[in-house]
């Protein structure tokens, strides 16, 4: 059974950094597409950045992108979201998820395309 964990969540001033870890275990991580996403209280939950399973192509929203950056260490099984330049609207609970088709960026940058997700961790940007 798959498992995602994310941590690295917490507290920070605007303009501030912080980096998002996500491991993931019981599927063959290297074989596919993870997305980082997120959602505000009272907000639906949107897409953030994506990376392919070998990291040649990324993706990203418009409103994270230049600020923050999605990379991958498969050997480690794990994927990342470096934030930097943080401003109060992006306060969410983020959340990594996996693709459910191996060798797939079919509409990654849609929820509905991740087949499991971790519990999320809480990023809050006081101004």
């Amino acid at each position: 059974q798959v498992q995602l964990v994310e941590s690295g969540g917490g507290l920070v001033q605007a303009g501030g950094s912080l980096r998002l870890s996500c491991a993931v275990s019981g599927r063959t991580f290297s074989s596919y597409t993870m997305g980082w996403f997120r959602q505000a209280p009272g907000k639906e939950r949107e897409f953030v950045a994506a990376i392919i399973w070998d990291a040649g192509s990324t993706s990203y929203a418009d409103y994270v992108e230049g600020r923050f950056t999605i990379s991958r260490d498969n050997a480690k099984n794990t994927v990342y979201l470096q934030m930097n330049s943080l401003k109060p609207e992006d306060t969410a609970v983020y959340y990594c998820a996996i693709h459910r088709i191996q060798y797939s960026r079919l509409a990654m940058t849609s929820a509905t395309n991740y087949g499991a997700w971790g519990q999320g961790t809480q990023v809050i940007v006081s101004s």
